[in-house]
Protein backbone atom coordinates (compact mmCIF):
# COMPACT_ATOMS: atom_id res chain seq x y z
CA UNK A 1 0.00 0.00 0.00
CA UNK A 2 1.44 3.49 -0.64
CA UNK A 3 0.19 6.36 1.25
CA UNK A 4 -0.28 9.53 -0.44
CA UNK A 5 1.57 11.45 2.62
CA UNK A 6 4.29 9.30 4.24
CA UNK A 7 4.90 11.27 6.71
CA UNK A 8 3.14 10.43 9.58
CA UNK A 9 2.25 14.45 10.00
CA UNK A 10 -0.76 14.71 7.94
CA UNK A 11 -0.30 18.09 5.10
CA UNK A 12 -1.14 20.96 6.39
CA UNK A 13 -4.74 22.40 5.03
CA UNK A 14 -5.02 25.81 3.99
CA UNK A 15 -7.88 28.33 5.45
CA UNK A 16 -8.94 31.92 4.28
CA UNK A 17 -10.55 33.68 7.04
CA UNK A 18 -12.53 37.01 6.66
CA UNK A 19 -12.18 39.87 9.04
CA UNK A 20 -11.82 43.82 8.50
CA UNK A 21 -8.05 45.09 8.14
CA UNK A 22 -8.12 46.86 12.24
CA UNK A 23 -9.56 43.67 13.60
CA UNK A 24 -6.53 41.63 11.67
CA UNK A 25 -4.35 43.78 12.89
CA UNK A 26 -5.01 43.10 16.21
CA UNK A 27 -4.65 39.58 15.76
CA UNK A 28 -1.09 40.14 14.31
CA UNK A 29 0.01 42.26 17.35
CA UNK A 30 -1.58 39.42 19.77
CA UNK A 31 -0.38 36.15 18.15
CA UNK A 32 -3.78 35.15 17.34
CA UNK A 33 -6.64 34.39 14.99
CA UNK A 34 -10.51 34.51 15.71
CA UNK A 35 -12.90 33.96 12.86
CA UNK A 36 -16.44 34.36 12.31
CA UNK A 37 -16.96 36.97 15.23
CA UNK A 38 -15.12 34.60 17.55
CA UNK A 39 -17.40 31.14 16.97
CA UNK A 40 -15.62 28.10 17.92
CA UNK A 41 -16.93 25.94 14.98
CA UNK A 42 -14.84 27.43 12.21
CA UNK A 43 -11.76 27.42 14.18
CA UNK A 44 -12.16 24.16 15.03
CA UNK A 45 -11.89 22.75 11.68
CA UNK A 46 -8.20 23.40 11.24
CA UNK A 47 -5.78 21.83 13.12
CA UNK A 48 -2.00 22.87 14.35
CA UNK A 49 0.32 23.42 11.36
CA UNK A 50 -2.55 24.07 9.21
CA UNK A 51 -1.91 27.76 6.98
CA UNK A 52 -4.22 30.61 7.58
CA UNK A 53 -4.88 33.59 5.20
CA UNK A 54 -6.60 36.39 6.29
CA UNK A 55 -8.77 38.26 3.51
CA UNK A 56 -10.00 42.00 4.63
CA UNK A 57 -12.79 43.21 2.30
CA UNK A 58 -12.45 47.24 4.27
CA UNK A 59 -10.34 48.62 6.08
CA UNK A 60 -12.58 48.96 9.41
CA UNK A 61 -14.96 46.85 10.81
CA UNK A 62 -18.81 48.16 9.86
CA UNK A 63 -17.40 51.23 7.37
CA UNK A 64 -17.49 50.83 3.72
CA UNK A 65 -13.74 51.76 3.29
CA UNK A 66 -13.10 49.26 0.51
CA UNK A 67 -9.71 47.54 1.04
CA UNK A 68 -10.14 43.69 -0.81
CA UNK A 69 -6.72 42.24 -0.05
CA UNK A 70 -4.83 40.07 1.44
CA UNK A 71 -3.64 41.11 4.69
CA UNK A 72 -2.13 38.03 6.51
CA UNK A 73 -0.56 34.87 6.34
CA UNK A 74 0.33 32.27 9.29
CA UNK A 75 0.46 28.91 10.41
CA UNK A 76 -2.14 28.04 13.20
CA UNK A 77 0.24 27.09 16.45
CA UNK A 78 -2.24 25.64 19.24
CA UNK A 79 -5.89 24.02 19.33
CA UNK A 80 -8.79 26.32 19.48
CA UNK A 81 -9.28 28.06 23.05
CA UNK A 82 -11.35 30.95 24.64
CA UNK A 83 -10.40 34.26 25.32
CA UNK A 84 -11.80 36.63 28.28
CA UNK A 85 -12.96 40.23 26.65
CA UNK A 86 -15.01 41.26 29.63
CA UNK A 87 -18.44 40.08 28.32
CA UNK A 88 -17.05 38.86 24.92
CA UNK A 89 -15.63 35.63 25.22
CA UNK A 90 -14.22 34.90 21.57
CA UNK A 91 -12.51 31.37 20.20
CA UNK A 92 -9.15 31.97 18.95
CA UNK A 93 -5.86 30.25 18.06
CA UNK A 94 -2.63 31.41 18.32
CA UNK A 95 -0.20 31.73 15.09
CA UNK A 96 2.82 32.40 13.70
CA UNK A 97 2.89 35.25 11.72
CA UNK A 98 4.83 35.56 8.60
CA UNK A 99 6.20 38.71 7.18
CA UNK A 100 3.78 39.84 4.31
CA UNK A 101 2.74 42.32 2.75
CA UNK A 102 -1.07 43.78 1.19
CA UNK A 103 -1.86 42.12 -2.04
CA UNK A 104 -4.92 43.20 -3.70
CA UNK A 105 -7.32 39.96 -4.75
CA UNK A 106 -8.06 42.00 -8.59
CA UNK A 107 -5.53 40.47 -10.08
CA UNK A 108 -5.02 37.39 -8.35
CA UNK A 109 -9.12 36.43 -9.20
CA UNK A 110 -8.31 34.84 -12.75
CA UNK A 111 -5.54 32.97 -10.98
CA UNK A 112 -6.89 31.06 -7.97
CA UNK A 113 -9.54 28.36 -8.10
CA UNK A 114 -12.36 29.40 -6.22
CA UNK A 115 -12.64 33.00 -7.90
CA UNK A 116 -11.76 32.60 -11.81
CA UNK A 117 -14.13 32.68 -14.30
CA UNK A 118 -16.55 33.55 -11.75
CA UNK A 119 -18.53 36.94 -11.60
CA UNK A 120 -19.99 36.81 -8.19
CA UNK A 121 -16.10 35.77 -6.67
CA UNK A 122 -17.15 37.18 -3.60
CA UNK A 123 -19.84 34.21 -3.12
CA UNK A 124 -17.30 32.16 -0.86
CA UNK A 125 -15.64 34.68 1.39
CA UNK A 126 -19.08 35.77 3.23
CA UNK A 127 -18.40 32.17 5.21
CA UNK A 128 -16.02 33.87 6.92
CA UNK A 129 -13.95 30.83 6.86
CA UNK A 130 -12.67 28.59 3.78
CA UNK A 131 -10.33 26.13 2.91
CA UNK A 132 -8.73 26.36 -0.21
CA UNK A 133 -6.11 24.93 -2.27
CA UNK A 134 -2.38 24.58 -1.59
CA UNK A 135 -1.48 25.60 -5.34
CA UNK A 136 -4.28 29.15 -4.43
CA UNK A 137 -1.91 29.26 -0.80
CA UNK A 138 1.24 29.52 -3.33
CA UNK A 139 -0.41 32.17 -5.31
CA UNK A 140 -1.90 34.66 -2.39
CA UNK A 141 1.93 33.81 -0.38
CA UNK A 142 3.49 35.07 -3.82
CA UNK A 143 1.54 37.88 -4.14
CA UNK A 144 2.19 38.92 -0.56
CA UNK A 145 6.09 38.53 -0.51
CA UNK A 146 5.66 35.32 1.72
CA UNK A 147 9.59 34.17 0.88
CA UNK A 148 9.45 31.49 2.81
CA UNK A 149 7.56 30.55 6.10
CA UNK A 150 8.02 28.70 8.98
CA UNK A 151 7.13 24.80 9.02
CA UNK A 152 6.46 25.44 5.32
CA UNK A 153 8.93 25.19 2.37
CA UNK A 154 6.66 27.41 -0.58
CA UNK A 155 8.57 26.29 -3.65
CA UNK A 156 7.06 23.06 -4.40
CA UNK A 157 3.60 24.65 -4.31
CA UNK A 158 5.00 27.78 -6.06
CA UNK A 159 6.93 25.32 -9.54
CA UNK A 160 3.56 23.06 -9.05
CA UNK A 161 1.65 26.63 -9.48
CA UNK A 162 4.03 27.61 -12.27
CA UNK A 163 3.94 24.36 -14.39
CA UNK A 164 0.00 25.39 -14.41
CA UNK A 165 0.73 28.12 -16.29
Amino acid sequence: MTLLFPSPVAAPRHWIAVASADHVARGLAGGFAQACHGKRGPLARARPGDRVIYYAPTETFGQRDKLQAFVAYGHFTSEVYQAQMGDFRPHRRDVTWAEAHRAAIAPLLPHLSFTAGKANWGAPFRWGFFEIPAHDSAIIARAMGVLSHPRHDLSQAWQETEAKA
